[in-house]
């Protein structure tokens, strides 16, 4: 299971690559804020239980704050 935090922080710093060469940089620093967490989490030699109660928080704090945005902040039909 700690492999794939190590899976999950190498794709999440592909992304943040990709963000930052396209010009996205707020969204390239969270995911390179991502890609530490997944890499810490996955040398820490946690359970397999403990890595699933992790990678489950994680996924709340992202759909709670997804749903904010999208609810909130996130204004239809305006192109930036």
């Amino acid at each position: 299971m700690d492999r794939m935090f190590r899976v999950l922080g190498f794709w999440t710093g592909i992304f943040a690559v990709m963000f930052y060469l396209g010009d996205m940089h707020s969204t390239a620093l969270l995911f390179f804020v991502q890609t530490g967490f997944f890499v810490i989490l996955g040398y820490l030699k946690l359970t397999e239980r403990m890595y699933i109660y992790v990678f489950g928080a994680y996924l709340t704090v992202f759909f709670i704050g997804f749903t904010y945005y999208t609810t909130f902040l996130l204004v239809p039909g305006i192109e930036h």
